[in-house]
């Protein structure tokens, strides 16, 4: 739940997101009042001085606060794009580094001015309006630099606060590879500053009041300030070295742990050493670091069982997948005769050599953009087009049942055999099933074809046979075709025109295709009826 003052910055900053930026600067006139009032401690004056001094000093301050405008209104303007429509990757990325750099930036380009044309004359005027030894002038200096350090600590954090419910917006439309490339005030330098003016504003407010009964002096002013300064750069600052360490310690694990996940490594855990919020913001993120590890896990064990791509997106989009109908090729693969092998064979030798067999068809079909969609026994569905579109799929199918051939020759020599039918056409591919298991899969008259035509190279003698629309998808010239004829295949009704595919030539990295699969091709027709 946000705090009121979250609210109430937030609720401004929808209706003007600039408006806070220019009603912030308004605190300096409240910071430099104060300062008058702890200079009246230390420095006797009437009350006509010291009005006159405050009405001076809030003229000046409006005047810096009329030029601060004027800057931070000129670094607003890529913000400005960005709210006017401008929602480009650049003009995104412009816009969060120019109001995100803006605190920085700004208090980088004022430092300097104020210091010299505003602060330094005043001072000057009050030396003399107020009758101070002329060493007075370096001793208000001095001290008022504590003054002016506060307004500008003030001014950078107010900044950052009202500029927050705009860099979330922002951050919302930054592209997913963006990385921050944009100088920034690291933590211990911000403690580093902010600590000491703290510790030196305090120790001179305390020192005022304790001695404003008994007249102070400006010498007193000097002193206090001074041993302030002592304090602060001393036991002070020896203190908020060691809260350093300690937050820097935490900080750096939570950096490091942090990289090492962005880096894939998701074994990474920061070590809980505090029980404050950065040993819970440790717990979180290490339970943050073991859900990844597990996601990770998942996405392995998934991606065995079912293709890579398949399971990517799965995990990108859900379980269902809504079946739309595409254009794909299907290819049936069989291992000839592993009924007979399967009976002469143990059961652990089966499976042994189904893995094995399995290890290297699947690659090759991976190597050519398609994907095993489903293991049945000793055969194979592949799809080519799905559920990644692929426009050459009939090429592809086609190369990777050549591939297989010449790969399985070459490694089982003749022992395993297989037949190959290869068919393209439209499809549903989808996930269906039910009761809490879906499977992905392709459903059409295509798939049941390819599956036909794989029977049909018992009868043919081919190891891959295709059909005439996987045939007029093919690039021109790519391969040797062999017309089977036409062909009745069992639950057609029309007949099929089957060919028998070769490479025209085998790449420079391969051996070519052994010679019984190649014979016959020369426009030789071979008709057969398979019932």
């Amino acid at each position: 739940m946000r705090d009121p003052l979250d609210r109430a910055v937030r609720a401004i900053a929808r209706r003007n997101s600039y408006a806070l930026i220019w009603a912030q600067f308004g605190f300096a006139h409240l910071i430099v009042l104060g300062g008058m009032g702890l200079l009246s401690l230390y420095e006797p004056m009437s009350s006509k001085q010291f009005w006159v001094l405050v009405a001076i000093s809030q003229a000046i301050v409006s005047v810096d606060n009329v030029i601060s405008i004027r800057l931070t209104r000129r670094m607003w303007r890529p913000v400005r794009a960005w709210e006017r429509g401008h929602r480009d990757p650049a003009t995104v990325i412009a816009a969060w580094t120019a109001l995100a750099t803006l605190p920085l930036v700004y208090t980088r380009q004022v430092r300097k001015y104020p210091f010299v044309f505003l602060y330094l004359p005043f001072m000057a005027f009050t030396t003399l309006y107020l009758h101070i030894e002329w060493y007075g002038f370096f001793v208000l200096v001095a001290a008022g630099t504590v003054v002016l350090a506060c307004s500008l600590i003030v001014r950078y954090f107010t900044i950052e606060v009202v500029s927050r419910p705009v860099l979330e917006r922002l951050a919302e439309d930054l592209p997913a590879d963006f990385q921050i490339d944009a100088p920034g005030l690291p933590l211990r330098v911000r403690l580093l500053l902010v600590v000491p003016v703290i510790n030196v504003i305090t120790g001179v407010v305390v020192a005022g009041l304790a001695t404003h009964r008994h007249h102070a002096s400006l010498s007193d002013l000097g002193l206090a300030w001074l041993i302030a300064v002592g304090v602060s750069l001393t036991l002070s600052f020896e203190l908020l070295l060691l809260m350093m360490r300690s937050l820097g310690a935490a900080l750096r694990d939570l950096q490091g742990a942090t990289e090492l996940v962005r880096l894939g490594d998701y074994t990474a855990r920061v070590p809980i050493v505090a029980t404050d919020e950065t040993g819970k913001l440790a717990q979180s993120f290490n339970a943050m670091a073991e859900g990844l590890d597990e996601r990770e896990r998942l996405r392995e064990a998934f991606g065995a069982y079912v293709d890579p791509a398949l399971a990517e997106r799965v995990l990108r989009e859900g379980s269902d997948l809504a079946g739309e109908e595409i254009e794909v090729s299907v290819l049936c693969l069989d291992i000839r005769d592993f009924t007979a092998f399967a009976e002469r064979s143990a059961p652990r030798e089966v499976v042994s050599t189904l893995n094995e067999f399995w290890e290297l068809v699947v690659p090759v079909l991976l190597r050519h953009g398609g994907h095993a969609n489903k293991f049945i026994g000793d055969g194979l569905l592949g799809v080519f087009g799905a559920p990644d579109l692929l426009p050459d799929h009939a090429d592809q199918a086609v190369a990777a049942a050549l591939e297989l051939v010449r790969r399985l020759d070459e490694r089982y020599a003749g022992e395993l055999g297989v037949g190959i039918g290869v068919n393209s056409g439209s499809v549903i591919a989808g996930t269906v099933g039910g009761g809490g298991r879906v499977e992905f899969t392709v459903i059409g008259d295509a798939v049941n074809t390819a599956s036909r035509v794989e029977t049909a190279t018992r009868e043919t003698g081919d190891d891959v046979l295709i059909t005439d629309s996987t045939r007029a998808l093919l690039t021109p010239g790519r391969f040797e075709l062999a017309a089977r004829g036409v062909v009745e295949l069992k639950g057609k009704r029309e007949q099929v025109r089957l060919w028998a595919p070769a490479p025209v030539a085998a790449p420079a990295h391969e051996e070519p295709l052994p010679a019984r699969y190649t014979a016959g091709y020369a426009g030789e027709t071979r008709p057969a009826r398979i019932s």
